[in-house]
């Protein structure tokens, strides 16, 4: 698993990403696109970095987690 700079990098590659946060304490990255790039392409990229997409139900059971809308973006995350 590649939980650093690497993983920014390489989504900064794709065509679309135009923003991605890493949140190392919650283990999460949040991925800022356009529609030039699909959830299925960058979910693909973030699987063979260690960062498979978290369960809808995985993320209300977090604390303070709100519901998620279909218009926000996708959450992936990594066991630190």
């Amino acid at each position: 698993m590649t939980c650093n700079n690497q993983v920014l990098k390489t989504l900064g590659t794709l065509q679309g990403v135009f923003g991605a946060e890493m949140d190392r304490i919650e283990g999460s990255i949040e991925v800022s696109h356009t529609d030039e790039v699909t959830r299925d392409q960058i979910a693909k990229v973030l699987v063979t970095l260690g960062f498979p997409e978290r369960e809808e139900d995985e993320l209300k059971d977090q604390a303070n987690a709100e519901e998620i809308e279909t218009d926000e973006p996708s959450i992936w995350g990594c066991a630190l």
